[in-house]
């Protein structure tokens, strides 16, 4: 091997070595960099990227509810069981299992999953039939929703009783049984 040759192959094992540590510092700058960017991730984010698998929600006050999710919005979604839906609000989920791995930013959420859980609950009153009201404290209401407010829902119980529910007690609302 000339001089020419041991050169040029110290300058490969140079070059090698270099990349080798440029590598390194990279990955550890896009590991950083990672984390930083999923510090932004929302549970809503994961919930909407999630659409259309079956999952299964964790509720406050109301245990497992498991099913397709079908609708997310930034406070409420909507799971589709085997024989009743669900429409949960998303504060009172305490755990999520089937979310997809990925997150779908809000920006990217169509107009109608901007909507609060009111108007979900709307469209429930509008239909008169009867649901169960689901609380976070565990309570449960059989009830027909009436009106909705700006921060409660109205209800008649089978006594013909009415009852105003806020919607920040609210865990879920289940159809009744098909």
């Amino acid at each position: 091997m000339s001089w020419e040759e041991d050169l040029f192959a110290y300058l490969d094992d140079l070059e090698g070595l270099a990349d080798a540590w440029y590598d390194a510092e990279r990955a550890a700058d896009l590991a950083d960099r990672s984390r930083a960017a999923y510090r932004e991730v929302t549970f809503a984010s994961r919930l909407a990227a999630s659409v259309g698998t079956d999952v299964r929600l964790e509720v406050r006050g109301v245990g497992p509810v498991g099913g397709t999710l079908e609708r997310v919005a930034s406070d409420w979604c909507l799971v589709r069981g085997a024989d009743q839906d669900w429409v949960v609000s998303v504060p009172a989920v305490t755990g999520l299992d089937g979310a997809s791995d990925r997150s779908l930013p809000e920006v990217a959420w169509p107009p109608a999953a901007r909507l609060g859980i009111g108007s979900a609950l709307r469209r429930l009153a509008d239909a008169g039939e009867r649901c169960v009201v689901r609380l976070t404290d565990g309570a449960a209401h059989d009830v027909v929703l009436r009106r909705v407010g700006a921060d409660f829902v109205e209800a008649t119980t089978g006594e013909d009783r009415v009852v105003l529910l806020a919607f920040t007690a609210l865990a879920a609302v289940q159809s009744r049984e098909v």
